[in-house]
């Protein structure tokens, strides 16, 4: 069975902290990292800092109090088995040093069991649902709008792999104004293609995807009446034309949604009339100046906010609370929003909308992914051909493909801006990420593809695994759990991509500097078993990145 580390000091610091004077905390009190420099261990925790203030004592000495007990009680406790040494260093970091043994168990079990021997069922299928990218129906996808999409989509992947059970969904405003002034840019674009005049309003949609729209309903006239395509909804024509094109993109991206949910059919339900009637039943929505208001302050909200304006119509708000409340009705313990910069007002009142439902508000979390912008060469540039608009998705994909642009635009954190230079994008150099940690797999894939039966990599002595670059590439290879965790506790992906070019170096720099076949049949088949375990690594990496995995290049 895998023998965690983590839960092992967990479990063997827990009860020692009860000795000290600190039997208040809990597991989920004590923190493990990894050392930002090798020199520091393999797993750090500042706990004794954080005790120092309650226990009234120097960091240092609880730290070194800490680290005598651990090893008073290494055989009870397993450390012994996982373990090499711990340190007190700095002003009370507890830095642990993990054995060769230990290692030596983990790339075995990869090699054993493969990318699963990776998998940790850390959320115990905690349902959990992820609602990113949900545009409206009215243009194709910007970059802004891919970026979400790649995020979403792996933080998705991340969590699944984690032992939770992720959903994808993408919320479809798909009625209100904005959908009537597509509809109405259609219908103008169509009266100008036969042959009619007309003021086209500055206020609607531009671009040259609606007189695409418009040349399909003229096409309509050979298959139908003219009577008939007066009678044409153009809104939810238009819109229906959209949303197939979004879908399109988004498959050739890779991201396919599990639930499409539609504002309309919110609507048509009766469920927005419904959330508001429990609302106003709680004393949560009150009447002012003709208009009905929420009353989001009791709940930590900067104001109230308006769900029904003086003339009778739904503000945003309204649909997003009913929204909120299907998703909780689903049966979802934990909900992500995806949002855009622009929405950062959007956080507080969704958090008061959950509370008001009688819901814990830190089951929502909502992140705002920061926009993207598009180079060549550190230079901006406007690819679109749809005057007054801007770079769409498909552009992107049609110029880099999916690998490259999934990877960059998981490159920075979500919450900063991400500059995709797209000549680096194409490059086939080490200057490439993308190609980098690609071309580390197809590397380690060629040698493999060469290797004669003779070698037995499955049951190599890794002891002959000595090296310093070899040590390192085994410890980088065991990091991957511990990067997908705070990939779930930041809910950001971006660490994964960091994580992968790493490793990739790791391997590089171990393969330029010793030898993978050598005279010696024993320490070839322990060198082949480590770029094995490394390539199933890297093959964990990419499939939740979704890229693919190219044995050649």
């Amino acid at each position: 069975m895998k023998k965690d580390v983590q839960e092992i000091l967990i479990h063997a610091l827990l009860p020692l902290l009860k000795e000290i004077g600190a039997e208040e905390l809990s597991a989920s009190d004590i923190q493990l990292d990894l050392p930002a420099d090798v020199q520091f261990g393999d797993l750090s925790t500042n706990i004794a800092m954080r005790l120092a203030s309650r226990l009234k004592k120097p960091p240092f000495q609880i730290a070194t109090k800490l680290v005598e007990l651990l090893r008073a009680h290494s055989s009870k406790n397993g450390l012994d088995e996982c373990i090499e040494n711990i340190k007190v260093e700095g002003a009370g970091f507890i830095n642990f040093y993990l054995s060769k043994v230990y290692l030596h168990n983990f790339l075995q079990g990869i090699l054993t069991e493969g990318s699963e021997y990776l998998r940790v069922n850390l959320g115990k299928g905690e349902h959990v649902l992820v609602e990113f990218v949900s545009a409206n129906p009215t243009g194709p996808l910007s970059v802004a709008h891919a970026r979400q999409a790649a995020v979403g989509d792996v933080l998705a992947n991340i969590f699944n792999f984690l032992g939770y059970n992720a959903k994808r969904e993408y919320y479809l405003n798909d009625e209100g104004n904005q959908i009537n002034i597509l509809g109405n840019s259609v219908f103008l674009r169509y009266q100008e293609l036969i042959g009619k005049a007309v003021e086209f309003p500055e206020d609607h949609y531009q671009g040259e995807y609606i007189y695409d729209i418009a040349q399909k309903v003229r096409d309509l006239e050979h298959k139908t009446s003219a009577e008939e395509i007066k009678k044409l909804n153009f809104p939810e024509y238009a819109a229906d034309h959209i949303l197939a094109i979004i879908k399109e993109e988004l498959i050739d991206f890779g991201v396919k949604f599990d639930y499409w949910t539609s504002q309309k059919a919110l609507h048509t339900s009766g469920k927005i009339e419904k959330v508001l009637s429990l609302l106003k039943k709680n004393d949560f929505i009150y009447e002012q100046d003709g208009a009905e208001w929420f009353a989001s302050t009791r709940f930590g909200d900067d104001k109230d906010r308006v769900v029904i304006k003086s003339d009778g119509s739904y503000t945003y708000l309204a649909p997003d609370i009913a929204y909120h409340q299907d998703k909780l009705h689903r049966k979802f313990k934990r909900l992500i929003n995806l949002l855009g910069p622009d929405h950062h007002g959007y956080i507080n009142r969704l958090k008061a909308a959950v509370a008001a439902l009688g819901e814990d508000p830190q089951c929502l979390s909502v992140v705002i992914v920061q926009l993207a912008s598009i180079s060549r060469e550190g230079k901006p540039v406007q690819m679109s051909t749809r005057r007054g608009q801007y770079i769409t998705l498909r552009e992107v994909l049609d110029e880099v493909g999916m690998d490259a642009a999934r990877f960059f635009f998981l490159m920075r954190r979500t919450s900063s801006h991400l500059d995709f230079d797209l000549a680096i994008a194409k490059k086939q150099t080490s200057e490439n990420p993308v190609y980098y940690v690609q071309y580390a797999y197809a590397r380690i894939a060629s040698i493999l593809r060469n290797v004669s039966g003779e070698y037995k990599v499955a049951s190599a002595d890794l002891d002959l695994l000595k090296e310093k670059e070899e040590l390192l590439l085994m410890k980088k290879i065991w990091q991957l759990r511990f990067i997908l965790e705070a990939c779930v506790k930041t809910i950001d992906p971006y660490l994964i991509t960091v994580y992968l070019q790493e490793l990739a170096e790791s391997f590089h720099k171990f393969y330029d500097l010793h030898r993978v076949l050598t005279d010696n049949p024993e320490l070839t088949s322990s060198r082949l078993s480590l770029i094995k375990a490394a390539q199933i690594t890297l093959g964990a990496g990419f499939e939740i990145l979704g890229v693919s995995r190219p044995d050649k290049m």
